[in-house]
Order: C-alpha cells, then sequence, then structure tokens
C-alpha cells in the first residue's frame, strides 16, 4: 500500500505537466483546426529558456519559469503569424506539412545554438524531501505540480471568465457567425496558438529540473500530447486535463508493477483499449465545453 501511494503521487505530479500539454494542444486544434506538429519543440524551447535563465543569466528561478512561458507564447505568435495566417483556408495536408517542417526547422535551431549535451537546470529546493506518513516527494515535484494546478485553473477562468476567453469560445462553436457579430477571428487563432504554445513552453520549463534538458526530448512528448487530446476528446479543456492524469496514472503504475521499460508502451495500449469502446474519447463533442 505504501508503495501503490508513492506511485499515485508520483502520478499526480506528472499529471499536472502532462495536461498542460493537452489542454494547448486541443485548444489549438478545437478552435484553429490545425494538427500543432511543433508542440512538442515549444515544450523543449521552454526547458531550454528555464536553463538560460537560470543557469547562463543567473536569473531567479520563480522568474525563470515566468520568462520560459511568456517567450513560449511570443514565439508561439511568431508560427502562427509567419506561417499560419498565411495558410488559411488551405488544405489540412499542406498545413500538416508547413508545421512539420517548422518541427523540423526548429529542432535543428535548437541543435545548433545549445549541441547536444544535455543540460540540467539548478533550482532553490532543499533536498531533504517532504515526508508525508509513508510517501517522499521532493519540494521541487511539490512545486512543479502545485504550478500545474494553478496554470490550468486560471487557463480555465480566462477561457470563461474573461472577455476574449468568451470570443475564444464563440470561434470554437462557430467561426462564421463569431466574426459576423464582430470577432476578430484572426486575432482569436494568433492568441489561441501563443496560449497553447505558452502552456507547452510552462510544461517543459516546470519539467527541466527534474529531468535533464536535450534535444530530442520534446519527440515522445508530441505523441503523448496528441494522445491525451484523443484519449479526453478532440477540442475539450476538462477532457484533456483528464486524459494526462490518466496517462501518467497509467505510466506510472505500469512502469512500477510491471518493467519502466514498457512505461509508454503501456500508456498507449490502455488509450486504444479505452478508444476501441469509446471512439470519440471521453467526453462526447455534445458534452464539450470550451
Amino acid at each position: 500500500m505504501d508503495e501503490l501511494l508513492q506511485h499515485i503521487m508520483n502520478a499526480a505530479i506528472l499529471g499536472g505537466t502532462y495536461a498542460l500539454l493537452g489542454i494547448g494542444l486541443t485548444m489549438i486544434f478545437g478552435i484553429m483546426k490545425v494538427v500543432n506538429f511543433t508542440h512538442g519543440e515549444l515544450y523543449t524551447f521552454g526547458a531550454y529558456m528555464a536553463f538560460f535563465f537560470v543557469m547562463v543569466l543567473h536569473v531567479n528561478f520563480f522568474a525563470a519559469i515566468l520568462l520560459a512561458i511568456a517567450l513560449g507564447m511570443a514565439l508561439g505568435a511568431m508560427v502562427e503569424i509567419l506561417l499560419l495566417k498565411r495558410l488559411r483556408g488551405a488544405d489540412i495536408d499542406i498545413t500538416m506539412l508547413v508545421m512539420i517542417g517548422a518541427w523540423i526547422i526548429m529542432q535543428n535551431a535548437e541543435q545548433l545554438i545549445w549541441g547536444g549535451v544535455a543540460k540540467s537546470v539548478a533550482t532553490p529546493f532543499p533536498e531533504d524531501p517532504l515526508t508525508i506518513g509513508p510517501v517522499s516527494v521532493s519540494w521541487l515535484r511539490v512545486f512543479i505540480f502545485a504550478a500545474a494546478i494553478v496554470l490550468i485553473a486560471a487557463t480555465h477562468l480566462f477561457i470563461h471568465r474573461s472577455g476574449l476567453g468568451k470570443a475564444m469560445r464563440a470561434t470554437f462553436q462557430d467561426r462564421d457567425t463569431a466574426a459576423l457579430m464582430g470577432i476578430n477571428t484572426s486575432m482569436i487563432n494568433t492568441l489561441t496558438f501563443a496560449l497553447g504554445s505558452g502552456l507547452a513552453a510552462a510544461a517543459g520549463a516546470l519539467l527541466a529540473p527534474a529531468f535533464i534538458v536535450t534535444i530530442t526530448m520534446g519527440n515522445p512528448v508530441s505523441l503523448k500530447a496528441f494522445a491525451i487530446v484523443i484519449l479526453g476528446g478532440l477540442g475539450n479543456f476538462w477532457g484533456a486535463a483528464i486524459g494526462g492524469f490518466i496517462l501518467a496514472g497509467v505510466e506510472e503504475i505500469g512502469a512500477g508493477y510491471i518493467s519502466s521499460g514498457y512505461r509508454d508502451a503501456i500508456g498507449f495500449l490502455v488509450i486504444i483499449l479505452v478508444l476501441s469502446f469509446r471512439p470519440t474519447g471521453l467526453i462526447a463533442r455534445s458534452e464539450r465545453i470550451s
């Protein structure tokens, strides 16, 4: 039982960052109908920005996380304006090819700038773990979980309480009618892509100190983000959040009780089984709220 509680705690912490990835991707697809193949590279970008600010410029750790998120949003907005804005109305296969090309360019640019040596990010947290009964967890992981929950809640409040958020939901529901009602759908596209990119960068920046930062760290993350979105139901906010926690839980339990070598395979196997019985994902389209 003690071991199970430890695995559940680890899964909850990882699930928060998975949820950020899934929410960012499902927002982009739900509103823009764009399959964002650069999502994993934006995650990697956030991790490298955390390294750059903390280890190179010696910026305060918490300020560095915020800066990484802001720059991730800026990079996402630039990708949308320079690439996707020119392709609005184009066939989906053309858009997909362009985004695949952007993914390759971004990864090679990171290779050129940072080299192939793995990086690590120092933190201000004490080495002694927080112990609650039989469960021990590092203070860094507590921060990662808390920050992820705050970002998820803030994003939900923004979408449902702010004027821009309501415009985003209106555009998701009916783009043509939203445009007729005076909503600048072009600006909403840019905002959506920037916000989704910022969430991916946030996940990378938060996990950078917990793992090592490498050029290819975004490759498996991209696959997992797409799996989370499909599992939760395309275009659904809470479906993506729940899907992130489910995938993290399955991976952690599978790694703990079966084999860590099959960690990713077990997660995707469960997703396949779920979709076999519920092809529309956990939350059907008629139930979507974002």
